[in-house]
């Protein structure tokens, strides 16, 4: 996918989430995000939408701080003008990377061709997830994993959850069991690898020997992957060794 593409997937799943979060309503739970509301939601993807844009704007050489979690969801404007903000501020994040040099240099935290490529494409994903979860809020709304991504896109985002997010220090799966799963997306036709042994986890792209496996379509395993759906409802086959899936879920749980 090329930045373009990315920034339009970004504009679709940001206005999708805002949205699903007015359908919902303010103090709806977020039953993907045990122990928020849509108000929690909001608030979250705003700062990261600001935060992620001021990289680019600021041209920052570092990745800029945060003030934690709950200091994020105890600012912000109040609940009548939250959703409003929202848009806003997506709005904002879509201009500045519309309008941004595609030589901008700026810190990033995960390999990519260029910084902006970086920054657009993990707001496009940060969203999309979290479209999901708004959804999930709107009362009497089933939502069909299967179904939510378009499987190139879905492709990419477990590209990125795999071979980015799976492979920083802090979420590498820690057992000390010989394991490896095989990811592959049956419409797609894209594999990944993931090897442990000895308390260290590698992940490659392409087949090979696995103990056990996860196949199905490209959208039901990423939102399986981000933790967002059981097995079932992704569409999921399930096979081999179930621990190697136990050490991938209580391992990689990504909060951003």
């Amino acid at each position: 996918m090329e930045v373009d593409d990315y920034i339009a997937a970004l504009s679709r799943e940001g206005s999708l989430l805002g949205d699903a979060a007015e359908a919902a309503g303010l103090t709806a739970p977020v039953p993907t995000c045990p122990g928020w509301q849509v108000r929690d939601l909001l608030r979250h993807q705003a700062f990261v939408h600001d935060w992620a844009g001021r990289h680019v704007r600021e041209q920052a050489l570092e990745v800029i701080g945060d003030p934690g979690e709950a200091q994020i969801l105890a600012d912000g404007p109040p609940d009548g003008e939250l959703l409003a903000a929202y848009r806003a501020g997506l709005a904002e994040l879509l201009r500045t990377l519309r309008a941004a040099d595609p030589a901008v240099q700026c810190a990033v935290f995960m390999p990519a061709p260029s910084p902006l490529a970086f920054w657009a494409r993990r707001q496009a994903h940060e969203t999309a997830i979290h479209r999901l979860d708004a959804q999930s809020a709107v009362p009497g709304r089933q939502l069909d994993p299967v179904e939510a991504f378009a499987p190139s896109f879905a492709e990419d985002g477990i590209d990125e959850l795999l071979m980015g997010f799976a492979a920083r220090g802090r979420y590498r799966q820690r057992t000390d069991q010989e394991q490896a799963l095989a990811v592959r997306t049956a419409d797609t036709g894209a594999c990944w690898l993931i090897k442990t042994a000895a308390g260290k986890s590698t992940i490659t792209r392409g087949a090979g020997d696995a103990d056990s496996a996860l196949d199905g379509p490209a959208s039901g395993l990423y939102a399986f992957l981000w933790n967002r759906s059981g097995p079932g409802p992704a569409g999921i086959t399930v096979t081999g060794d179930p621990g190697a899936i136990a050490t991938w879920q209580s391992s990689v749980r990504v909060s951003w």
